[in-house]
């Protein structure tokens, strides 16, 4: 992985209230990273300080181990969890004109706003404005903000929200069109089974600490619980009498069972071939809202 973004020991208080607790994590070129955690946990405040909006109290942000300065923001692109759209401007000037900003062409950043709105299906709505479109729309309109000046880092601030299930679909594979293409995205979001499906690294804060970060399938192996699935050819339920088994799910030919520590998973499987054939068996994997209710606790 081709690390770009590393924020080190980062430490932010307001007052007396200590917000950021050595707050570090690192984001790759090419992977879109999760940042999740429950409002307050410190997402928003760490994000601000990536793009330079607040200052950290201590610890370090760099940028290919070089210190963030504006020239260099100039090649992020950011989008606020809160609107920041000009309402009376049309969609089609709002993003021409923050093109305008980063350095584009009229006829350039003209160019790159057709085809980012035709991308996020938002083109028949170029010359409205903002203020008339839908909460939807005009999260779609500021996506489309951060990415015509074809930002080398996206940060951006719960993407999803306000969007249909179509329009998340439309939007993540945008996403993933702009990390493949050498982008590095970091995104929030509270949609845990977005995060689940679209990022490749996940950042879990907590009260302001980092709880766990790393590769997505990294992490799920290490907060795997001992526990199984099996389908078998006839009932089940003798999983009930089994030493060390605890049924969790029952339904017939299927079950789910947690193992006591130092149990045997071949046991369970070998007293399972003794009674007929088994279809399906092996660990189950936690999902990201499983990992995410584990380490916050």
């Amino acid at each position: 992985m081709n690390t770009v973004l590393t924020v080190d020991a980062v430490d932010r208080s307001f007052g007396d209230r200590q917000v950021l607790k050595d707050v570090s994590f690192t984001v790759s070129t090419g992977r879109l990273t999760g940042f999740v955690g429950a409002n307050g946990a410190g997402k928003t405040t760490t994000m601000r300080i990536i793009l330079g909006v607040l200052a950290a109290d201590s610890g370090t942000v760099t940028w290919r181990g070089e210190p963030l300065d504006q020239e260099i923001r100039h090649r992020f692109g950011y989008m606020p969890e809160e609107r920041g759209l000009y309402p009376k401007m049309t969609v089609l000037e709002q993003v021409v004109y923050l093109g305008r900003l980063h350095g584009l062409g009229a006829a350039e950043a003209r160019r790159r706003t057709m085809a980012l709105l035709e991308r996020l299906e938002l083109a028949e709505r170029a010359d409205d404005h903002v203020q008339k479109l839908s909460l939807g729309n005009q999260q779609r309109a500021q996506i489309a903000a951060a990415l015509v000046h074809d930002p080398e880092l996206l940060v951006l601030d719960e993407p999803f929200s306000g969007l249909d299930p179509l329009a998340v679909d439309n939007v993540v594979s945008v996403l993933r069109e702009r990390a493949a293409g050498g982008a590095a995205v970091l995104f929030s979001s509270h949609q845990l089974d977005v995060v689940e499906r679209l990022c490749d690294d996940l950042v879990i804060i907590a009260d302001g600490a980092i709880r766990a970060a790393g590769d997505r399938a990294t992490l799920r192996d290490q907060y795997t619980l001992p526990r199984y699935a099996i389908e078998v050819g006839t009932d089940a339920g003798w999983l009930r009498d089994q030493d060390g088994v605890t049924l969790i799910d029952l339904d017939g030919r299927h079950a789910v069972f947690d193992l006591d520590p130092g149990a045997d998973d071949q046991r369970v499987l070998h007293a399972a071939l003794d009674r007929g054939p088994v279809h399906a068996f092996g660990p189950v994997r936690p999902s990201l809202a499983e990992i995410f209710r584990e380490v916050i606790q």
